[in-house]
């Protein structure tokens, strides 16, 4: 380790936080909705997956509903929020404001669908860490972008990111389109 890089190691310790954290609220959350479906009291459950219910008579069949895209949940319209694998919103680029479809199967399965997407632009910028929260910073604002994009495209904090946007630029959230890097090696 003598002949390591100090900011290297910051860099992947961050990283490595990050993952961590990441993985954590997708465990969280998966713990809330098991134990919500048996009727078992955790303190505190998350107060956006409280509103799910599950009966022993759901188990039979499967539930669709439908709900947009926040960036990172689907919403629905009755205000019922669903974690997105961050996986599939990444490789599916989703927007902010497109229409999901989500059939929860009765073994518990969760199985998203595009169905219709918000009209889109791209915009450019340069990836920073903001705290635990990786941005792209246009000329416009900053977009979050999902951990799970960065580390797909191996995009490192300062090189130029294209995202996808909703057309009228307004969203907190961004998809990743595409990495320049900072610096290309020869």
């Amino acid at each position: 380790m003598k002949n390591t890089d100090p900011a290297e190691i910051v860099k992947k310790l961050n990283e490595s936080i990050a993952t961590g954290k990441a993985a954590f609220d997708a465990a969280e959350k998966w713990l809330e909705v098991l134990a919500q479906h048996h009727d078992v009291e955790i303190n505190p459950l998350r107060s956006r997956i409280q509103d799910m219910e599950f009966s022993a008579d759901d188990l039979g069949e499967e539930k669709v509903m439908e709900g947009l895209f926040d960036g990172k949940d689907m919403v629905t319209a009755e205000n019922q929020t669903y974690p997105v694998p961050a996986n599939y919103a990444s490789k599916s680029k989703l927007v902010e404001g497109d229409t999901l479809k989500l059939t929860v199967k009765p073994n518990g399965a969760f199985v998203y669908k595009q169905i219709e997407l918000v009209p889109r632009k791209l915009a450019t910028g340069k990836l920073i860490l903001d705290g635990n929260q990786y941005k792209v910073l246009t000329d416009i604002r900053s977009y979050n972008v999902l951990y799970a994009s960065v580390t797909f495209f191996r995009a490192n904090v300062g090189d130029t990111v294209t995202v996808t946007i909703p057309v009228d630029g307004i969203a907190t959230w961004g998809a990743i389109e595409n990495v320049m890097p900072e610096k290309v090696e020869a």
